[in-house]
């Protein structure tokens, strides 16, 4: 595994927590003297910046949200002036207002080493040819994931997202080495290559996969099918981006780069900060952060923290894969149903019977939650054997009604059938708005 800077990455934990400590009192300065969304809301907890003096006081300091991403809208939140932005980044929102977040040359400097810091950990080195297969543009997953490789002195191969049959003929006349897309894309990928039976000319060893929840057996099934070693990264971009956290190659955690931001884990109820190792909503401030800095976001991610050493050598914190998200949560007849458990079900079938594509569609009849999924046939399963197809149907839901304590309606739909998607997965329909 690669250092990228084996000094910060191995320092000891309380010099990383005197560091930590030195440059939140900074930027809790900065952003009340800048952001007035922050100062308001400082002012009204009674608090000023003398008042937290290190990361022992972080938890006085009031939230933040997305929504004032969109209450502010577009530059609100900067806490620099708009001539010392050298670049913006968006994603869409529901309300149609879109979340804009900014950079300086030093925020995109340590966005580049953040990233490396993440492939350096997976084993990429200066001599990979890296295949960015995220989207470019607003979206930070491709120029994101391009700067930590260029960072690294990789060979970036620029595709971007989309046009499958030319990501597969790069892959093999370019002879790309490591592959950075979304986890979904990448088992589109690799369904694409068995069909067409040509992974014995791949020349791929490591995948860098983020931007959305999977699984471990997904990645078991994506390892497979692309004939490497899948890691996972994680970030927001409202936080930075990509490469906020990644794996090592013990794949025991993703590290989270204390030295730029500080990770706490609350009940998503009450706000309270829970201790190390219990599950919560994940809660990030940039320490950092110079154009767009974020104290105290509340990501909606729900996951835990390992304190414990890592067998890699790096001294930063670890966070586990979230496993939901609690405003991607579903309530159906009153239960909690998170997407991803849905997927660990239908990963453990056999891949000769059903694909990983599926699709959730709730609805409401008659003041009844629906529940239906969609779960897509793979070629070698597809047939007119009904009793077969209704024998696995009800396999499926036996288990979904184990793991989520209440019955969902599967149906096993053709090969093909689910649209794939190139970027983020669709996986839920949910009707039921404005339904009584």
């Amino acid at each position: 595994m690669g250092f990228i800077n084996k000094e910060i990455e191995c320092m000891p934990r309380e010099e990383l927590k005197k560091l930590q400590s030195e440059r939140l009192c900074a930027q809790i300065k900065r952003c009340y003297e800048n952001v007035e969304c922050f100062r308001n809301r400082m002012d009204e907890a009674g608090l000023k910046p003398e008042d937290i003096r290190g990361i022992e006081d972080l938890h006085r300091v009031p939230f933040s949200y997305k929504k004032d991403l969109r209450d502010y809208y577009p530059y609100g939140l900067f806490a620099t002036p708009l001539k010392d932005v050298v670049r913006v980044h968006a994603s869409s929102g529901t309300t149609g207002k879109r979340i804009v977040v900014g950079y300086t040359r030093d925020d995109l400097k340590l966005w580049d080493e953040c990233v490396a810091r993440v492939m350096g950990a997976a084993g990429v080195t200066d001599e990979d040819f890296v295949q960015v297969s995220f989207g470019y543009g607003f979206f930070t997953g491709g120029l994101g994931a391009h700067g930590g490789a260029d960072y690294i002195g990789s060979t970036v191969i620029p595709i971007s997202s989309g046009n499958t049959a030319n990501q597969i003929q790069t892959m093999i006349d370019f002879g790309s080495t490591v592959l950075c897309c979304t986890p979904s894309y990448a088992m589109y990928l690799g369904e694409e290559v068995e069909r067409l039976g040509v992974k014995d000319q791949l020349k791929l060893r490591i995948g860098i996969f983020g931007a959305e929840p999977w699984s471990e057996d997904m990645r078991h099934k994506i390892e497979e099918k692309l004939g490497l070693k899948a890691y996972d990264i994680y970030g927001l971009s409202e936080v930075l981006g990509p490469g906020v956290s990644g794996e090592c190659t013990e794949q025991a955690g993703m590290h989270v780069w204390e030295d730029h931001f500080i990770v706490e884990i609350i009940d998503p109820e009450t706000g309270e900060v829970l201790p190390e190792g219990e599950t919560g909503e994940l809660v990030f401030t940039s320490i950092t952060k110079e154009a767009f800095p974020v104290i105290r976001y509340r990501t909606r991610d729900i996951c835990s923290l390992n304190p414990e050493p890592c067998k890699c050598g790096r001294t930063h914190i670890r966070m586990n894969k979230p496993n939901g998200r609690t405003d991607d949560m579903l309530i159906i007849r009153g239960v909690n149903v998170f997407p991803s458990q849905i997927e660990e079900v239908l990963l453990k079938v056999s891949g000769d019977q059903i694909t990983p594509n599926y699709q959730i569609i709730v609805d409401r009849v008659n003041n009844t939650d629906t529940f239906d999924i969609n779960v897509e046939m793979s070629e070698a399963f597809f047939s007119d054997n009904i009793k077969a197809i209704e024998k696995l149907e009800k396999r499926i839901t036996d288990d979904l009604r184990s793991m989520l304590g209440i019955s969902a309606k599967v149906h096993l739909v053709n090969p093909k059938s689910i649209v794939r998607s190139e970027g983020k997965a669709k996986r839920v329909i949910d009707n039921r708005a404005g339904k009584i």
